[in-house]
């Protein structure tokens, strides 16, 4: 297991690691992981505690994920690890033409067009028939509770909310966006931190998911209301395509580093770049974190790797080259040979042919989930199911309307997708599932705190405090302020345009938890966030 040296970089916010053993609970609302950590203590095990977390998530971070969006999971259970892909299709009845016939150049980022099947329901369903030890009524009772009764908003999650409120009150004029400000404000205002608020179509709703298994909201009540407010406003969603939706388990894809495995979900996911991106740094030995050899390499290998995932990820059966051949050793070889002492604009290589929550829970029993959860970009794509609580997502604004691009749009077909969440396993053994949420942050998160913690021995707190940097385009980087100034002007000098961003906002917001050979859990929340670590 990882050798955590106790002293480690006491980052920013200078929290320790949260220990315990009975159970645990990570992810960004406190009153999120409560909810799971209660599952636990009434018997669910941690697949029943991820479930609950995830639900009361859509309730009470809004901002972020929703009942309209979709979800990924990494199970490991009995010693074995399990992928779930309960992400959406396009609608049957789009295609590159219609959307050019109603005058998009490119997918658009709001209203009905953009808008996938949401996965996020049969996420929750599947998870509680295969693995689940509590009735799904139970699990989602803790999330129908808030929204029904109320629940008070916390500092980061009011700012964000605001934030959309802002923005779109001046984009948002049709009459289709009407219940997204019925659902989301009162009296032409955003809550406040600390405010009450309360979600009770959004209640009925999960009542309903969790009284049905999932079935009123792709083959029953909830799919004719989806249905109908989308042929109103004239979107290309129907019921049919609701009622073809089906979250699908796959074999997770993985990378050894340094003799740990690191998992993620294939394609669709973007998790593929960070193994990517790992396989190439893997051929340097980083004797320390803050200097400027190991951040340069760290770099121009993340863009590399992402210019990759931008080339070829799409659906898993339509790219034009296999995952095998993108992460074989030789590959990563072939790549790292580009890199030099300078900077490079990274151009797509050639193998062989061949808005977001995250949470991690672990229990007594072994179990552990990794479980992430996005409408994308915020609330999605600013449509709200009346009287639901119904928050669709945009998915579909990452396809391409260029009818040669891997990632094109097609009807029926899955979109690249942002969110993945991430798993460490040694020797066949659990170590522990681990995400960093945030659009295409994402992959390079998971670098980032993968390499804090083999590399550096960086406990899980440690390891999510350390100041982040992020690949934008070309050569230009964003790092966050407490980023070692003398290092970034020494990156420069290489050719880096290294940009300080203002806030944190873009550098996504993670949890991890480890359990070590005594069976003893170490658990790590972001401070970006308003997280926290529950533990039994």
């Amino acid at each position: 297991m990882i050798n955590f040296d106790a002293h480690s970089y006491p980052y920013t916010s200078q929290r320790t690691a949260t220990y315990g053993k009975k159970g645990m609970v990570a992810t960004s609302q406190s009153l999120a992981a409560q909810a799971g950590l209660d599952i636990l203590k009434k018997g669910g095990n941690a697949i029943d505690a991820a479930i609950a977390t995830a639900a009361c998530l859509t309730v009470v971070e809004p901002t972020s994920n929703g009942i309209g969006g979709d979800a990924f999971a990494l199970v490991w259970v009995k010693d074995k690890l399990y992928g779930l892909n309960a992400s959406g299709r396009a609608p049957q009845a789009i295609s590159i033409d219609a959307v050019k016939a109603q005058g998009n150049e490119k997918m658009p980022t709001y209203g009905w067009t953009p808008v996938t099947v949401p996965g996020a329901p049969s996420a929750w369903a599947e998870l509680s028939e295969r693995f689940g030890k509590l009735p799904l009524t139970e699990v989602l009772q803790p999330a129908i509770d808030y929204a029904e009764n109320g629940f008070p908003l916390s500092p980061i999650l009011a700012k964000y909310w605001n934030l959309a409120h802002e923005k779109y009150k001046k984009l948002f004029t049709g009459e289709e966006y009407k219940p997204w400000f019925d659902t989301f404000t009162l009296n032409g205002k955003a809550p406040q931190a600390g405010d009450m608020w309360k979600l009770p179509g959004h209640a009925a709703t999960l009542r309903s998911i969790a009284r049905t298994k999932a079935k009123s909201f792709y083959e029953g009540e909830l799919a004719d209301q989806i249905d109908a407010f989308s042929r109103k406003h004239g979107g290309f969603l129907r019921k049919e395509d609701l009622a073809l939706h089906q979250a699908e388990w796959v074999e997770p894809i993985k990378a050894n580093y340094r003799g740990y495995d690191v998992w993620e979900i294939p394609p669709n996911g973007q998790g593929l770049v960070a193994l990517l991106a790992l396989n190439i740094v893997e051929g340097y030995s980083f004797k320390e974190k803050d200097t400027v050899d190991t951040y340069h390499k760290s770099w121009e290998a993340m863009k590399l790797a992402f210019t990759d995932g931008l080339r070829y990820i799409t659906q898993n059966d339509k790219m034009t080259v296999s995952i095998e051949d993108l992460l074989s050793k030789e590959y990563a070889a072939k790549r790292r040979e580009l890199i030099t002492d300078t900077a490079l604009d990274p151009e797509p290589g050639e193998p062989a042919r061949s808005g977001t929550v995250y949470l991690a829970t672990a229990d007594e029993e072994g179990n552990m989930v990794s479980f992430i959860q996005s409408n994308y970009m915020g609330f999605g794509s600013g449509i709200v199911i009346p009287g639901t609580g119904i928050a669709m997502q945009n998915r579909g604004h990452n396809f391409s309307l260029d009818p040669e691009h891997d990632n094109r749009l097609e009807a029926g077909k899955q979109t690249y997708h942002t969110i993945i969440p991430g798993f460490l396993t040694k020797d066949d053994k659990a170590v522990g599932p681990f995400g960093v949420m945030g659009g295409f942050m994402q992959p390079q998160g998971h670098m980032q705190v993968v390499m804090n913690m083999i590399d550096f021995n960086l406990n899980p707190q440690a390891a999510l405090d350390a100041p982040r940097w992020q690949w934008k385009e070309g050569k230009v980087f964003e790092l966050e302020r407490s980023f070692p100034e003398h290092v970034a002007l020494t990156l420069e000098q290489k050719g880096h345009d290294v940009r300080y961003a203002v806030g944190s906002g873009s550098f996504g917001r993670g949890q991890i938890i480890v359990r070590n050979e005594d069976g003893v859990l170490i658990g790590g929340t972001d401070h970006r966030t308003d997280g926290t670590v529950a533990v039994w």
